[in-house]
């Protein structure tokens, strides 16, 4: 007997919802299998940019301490990670040691929109501090953050705890990925940016991340630091 029209349109969903389940599986075990080559990726090279950068680390350092003896070193800041998880993140110094005291009087003159803080001439940033934030040498240190699991090598900046309260529903979304130490932002001219801009581009990464991609911008970072961009 051969089949009705209704048994035809049946199959015909059936076969629907057959493809959607199987494009939905390899996509998630797609993500899954980038998520675990990521992590390896993240923490061999990490491991590998404390080894080979140590002489550097120290030189920085030591650069740090001649200028402003009072300070510390290294900078330890709260970010907000992961799933809105915060975490202490580390930097090269690059400000004075009161840096956090002298904050307040600086907002007014944020020269950014939106929940970041930027200003192109910062009188808290130390003469040391100017090169290292203009050939992002300063994010260094964030490797241990890296193997840590804090931190990816490429995601989107962590934010501070005081512009994640001003964030919308919609800006939140850049936080459903580890941040990274470099990013699709990163590497686009991140001081002339808005605040708009930055999240577009974030979420773009999101969208689009792969292996390929993450070598791309670890590479274009690599460029940035030997031919510093408009940082600051």
């Amino acid at each position: 007997m051969p089949p009705t029209l209704q048994q035809n349109e049946m199959e015909v969903v059936f076969d629907g919802e057959t493809a959607d389940l199987k494009y939905s599986f390899e996509k998630r075990r797609s993500r899954v299998l980038y998520i675990s080559a990521k992590r390896t990726m993240d923490f061999i090279g990490a491991i590998l940019g404390l080894v080979l950068l140590s002489p550097l680390f120290l030189i920085i350092a030591i650069m740090i301490k001649l200028e402003d003896p009072r300070g510390s070193v290294f900078y330890c800041q709260i970010r907000i990670g992961k799933n809105e998880k915060p975490f202490k993140m580390y930097k090269f110094r690059s400000m004075v040691s009161n840096a956090e005291e002298l904050l307040e009087k600086l907002l007014v003159q944020n020269e950014v929109k939106g929940a970041m803080f930027k200003m192109k001439e910062d009188p808290r940033i130390t003469k040391v501090g100017k090169f290292i934030r203009k050939t992002s040498i300063d994010e260094l240190p964030q490797l241990w953050n890296v193997i840590r699991g804090e931190m990816s090598l490429v995601g989107p900046r962590p934010p501070l705890p005081r512009e994640v309260e001003l964030y919308s529903n919609y800006d939140k979304l850049r936080l459903k990925v580890s941040p990274g130490c470099t990013g699709l932002w990163q590497v686009s001219g991140r001081s002339n940016l808005s605040f708009d801009e930055m999240i577009e581009l974030d979420l773009e990464y999101i969208e689009s991340r792969g292996l390929w991609l993450d070598v791309k911008l670890i590479l274009r970072t690599i460029k940035i630091m030997i031919f510093p961009n408009s940082a600051y």
